[in-house]
Formats: C-alpha cells, structure tokens, sequence
C-alpha cells in the first residue's frame, strides 16, 4: 500500500536573490528604452541585421515625438509606436504605477505579447461590451484561458493605479492596486495560438487613443529554483506525495538500477529499467522537478503495465531528453523532450540548460495528455485521434485507461524530486 505524505518543497533550489530588483526609468529621460510597434518577433526576428537597424531607427524618431519625460514621470500623448524596453526577459516580477484618462485604452505586452489590459472601465467609455466593465488587469487576447481580472480594482482617473505582474514561463498573476485579479493563468501566444508564448521577450509599454503616464518602473529577473517554487506552488494542497525522499517504499520495478541521493531518484549511470508506483491511476495530474545531464536520456511511463516498454506496452511514454545534445540532432520530431514516443511530438525550446532543475506538470484525463513544462504548454494531444503513428509502428497500449506512473531509465543519471500525483 502506497504511504501519502504531504506535500513538502525541498529546500535546494538556487537562490531567489540572484537578482535584485532594478529600475527600468531612471526619472530623466528614455535610457533603456526603445520605440516598437505592435509586431510578430518572429517577422521581426527573419529581418537582415540592416533592415533591423533601418527600422530601429524609424521607430525611436517616433518615439520622440509621442513619448516624454516630465516631472519623473513617463508620458505618452496617446499616440505613436511603443514604449519598449532594449532589455529581454525571460521570468520576472514587474511592478509600475499608471494614470491614465476617459477613452483611452492601453495596456502591457509580455514579451512583446499582448497583453495585460489598462481600460477606460466606465460605461461612459464605450467598452463595456468588450469587457471593460470587468475593469483593467485581465489577459485580454486570450480565448482559451481567463482573459478577464477577477474583480475590477481600477481607481477614478486623475488617481494613481499600482500593477504588479508576475510571468513565470506562460503563467502570468496580476496584482492591481494590491489585489490579486489574475491567479497563475497561462497566456496564450497571440501571434501564434498553436505555441507557447516566447521564452523571452521585452516589456512594451501600449498606446493606444489617451494620454498615459508611468512611474516608479522596477523589474526583478526570476531565477530557476524561484521560478519552480512559484510553478509548484499553484494547486499544492490538490496534491500527494508519492516519493519520500528517502528510499523506494511505494514503488517497484528495476528499483536496483536506481538509487536515492540528495531526496532525489536518480537513474544509475549504465543502468536503468523501469520503476514505477505500486498504485496505479486512471485520470491523474502529476507534478515533479527533473534534472538532466548533457545528453541525458528517460522517460515517464504513463499508465504502465507493469511489464515490458511503456512506449508500446503502456498507455505511451513521455520523453525526457537533452534537447541540446548534438548527438540528438538527427532524432525525429517525436523522440524530442515532452512528445509522446512515436506518435505526438512536443514543442522544443523549453528546458532549462541542463544541470537545472526543470519542473513539469502531466496530465492525463482519458484519451487525451497534457505536457507543461516551466510554465509553458509544450503538449496538448489526443491519443484516441492517432490512427497511423509516425513511428510505423503500432502502440497497442495507448488505449489503456489505467496503470502504474513511473520513470523508464535507459542508463543516463537523470534525477527526478518532489514526485507529487493528484487522482481525478
């Protein structure tokens, strides 16, 4: 029988004061900034070095004539290109005050994503069929997730407002005037719906038809091991232990081809087979930190027999794998970190350089499996729809509706910690 343990985050993570927060106005002039319209990174990013350089120049001419400094404070007429830092950011916590009037309508891009909505929230601005009566805060071009706050903090123009946003790879909260009205909502990529949101990106400051003013701009970078504790920290009491740290109990399979150091499971170099948990599970969530050498190789075996390759016997296996390897540069699409071996690939770009802790979150509710991977949605399928896997291979084992989770060792040290599952 499978001992439960609560839920208890290991005190190794790298140090969340890394980074200390900076200033990104120093109250003078437009230093760190640069003028950006609303625009794909990925056109922007196909664009020769002189055509980038040309247009560089066009945008900050712009700038100038439609972004101000006056008294400490940012001020834009309601016109004009983008207020864009030079810098990009991967995870952060941005904080920053606004003021803005009637009718104007703003907001902040993440990564040069829209956006956290700034609104005229009365009715007299005309809005409020667009959401404007939820009030200012919300992700406003998502279409899957939540793309309103959870309540309207706005304060009556003339009067300062104080946002703080946190992204942790797409998950995003919103603190408007010290409420919480975004809760770890994933933002949705809106220049391609089909991928997560770019890794990295610059903060862009949105005009759009009324004047707006900012001060007091701060943004403090979020190191991995921060980054993963605020990832496991969403949801945590749904949540039940299945690795104590300490040994095997709860678990069987090739449990001699691994070992337990520093509470965490680690594949022996060499060695591996399948372990996996003596429980088995219909439709779970599970939840766990993973560190991978260069090169290093594994797998999750989902709704395992018991017996033989998950990848075929199995419901599937969910790859774990050194993306940046060069000796992997010939794999195909379906053998990458987070794919379903030989039927689904997943997005790459993802992992965190390796000797890092990355932490992700699976999902299985009967045919169809989730992948998110710090933060970002890496996998989103359907095993029901695959009728021809590209492997060529058949996998009469993904139809099945429960089984054992666990971890398929193929000889490489890789190390998995805080192992978590949710039942559903």
């Amino acid at each position: 029988m499978l001992t439960l343990v609560p839920v208890l985050l290991l005190a190794a993570f790298q140090s969340s004061d890394a980074h200390s927060p900076v200033s990104l106005f120093n109250g003078k002039d437009l230093v760190g900034w640069r003028g950006r319209p609303h625009l794909d990174p990925a056109e922007e990013a196909d664009w020769s070095t002189k055509e980038r350089q040309r247009k560089q120049a066009d945008w900050d001419a712009n700038m100038r004539t439609h972004w101000r400094v006056e008294n400490g404070e940012i001020v834009n007429d309601g016109k004009g290109v983008f207020l864009t830092t030079s810098k990009d950011y991967g995870d952060f916590d941005l904080r920053l005050e606004y003021k803005t009037v009637a009718l104007a309508d703003s907001g902040i891009y993440l990564r040069a994503c829209p956006q956290v909505q700034i609104w005229d929230w009365t009715e007299k601005g005309g809005k409020w069929g667009l959401g404007a009566k939820s009030g200012s805060g919300g992700l406003w071009n998502n279409q899957s997730h939540s793309n309103l706050p959870l309540k309207r903090m706005d304060r009556p123009f003339g009067h300062w407002n104080a946002l703080r946003i946190q992204m942790v790879g797409a998950r995003v909260s919103v603190f408007l005037n010290g409420l919480l009205v975004v809760d770890h909502v994933s933002m949705e990529n809106y220049w391609d719906r089909g991928r997560p949101v770019p890794v990295r990106g610059p903060i862009q400051l949105q005009t759009h038809g009324g004047e707006i003013r900012w001060r007091n701009l701060s943004l403090r970078e979020i190191e991995a091991g921060e980054a993963n504790q605020i990832l496991a920290a969403s949801g945590s009491e749904e949540f039940l232990s299945v690795f104590n740290g300490v040994d095997f109990q709860g678990w069987s399979g090739a449990t001699k081809g691994w070992e337990v150091r520093e509470a965490a499971m680690r594949c022996k170099p060499g060695s591996g087979g399948t372990v996996f948990t003596n429980v088995q599970y219909e439709n779970f969530a599970a939840r766990f930190q993973f560190r991978l050498p260069p090169g290093g190789n594994n797998g999750l075996a989902i709704r395992y027999p018991g017996f033989g390759d998950t990848a075929y016997l199995g419901m599937c296996e969910l790859q774990v794998l050194d993306n940046t390897a060069e000796k992997y540069n010939s794999l195909k699409p379906w053998q990458y970190h987070g794919s379903a071996y030989g039927m689904v690939p997943a997005h790459r770009g993802f992992l965190r350089p390796t000797g890092f802790w990355n932490h992700q979150d699976v999902t299985v509710d009967g045919s169809k499996i989730t992948v998110e991977l710090n933060g970002f949605l890496i996998l989103d399928c359907d095993l029901a729809e695959i009728q021809d896997p590209p492997s060529g291979k058949e996998h009469p084992g993904r139809t099945r509706t429960s089984g054992h989770f666990g971890f398929a060792g193929h000889g490489d040290p890789v190390e998995f910690r805080n192992i978590q599952i949710q039942e559903r």
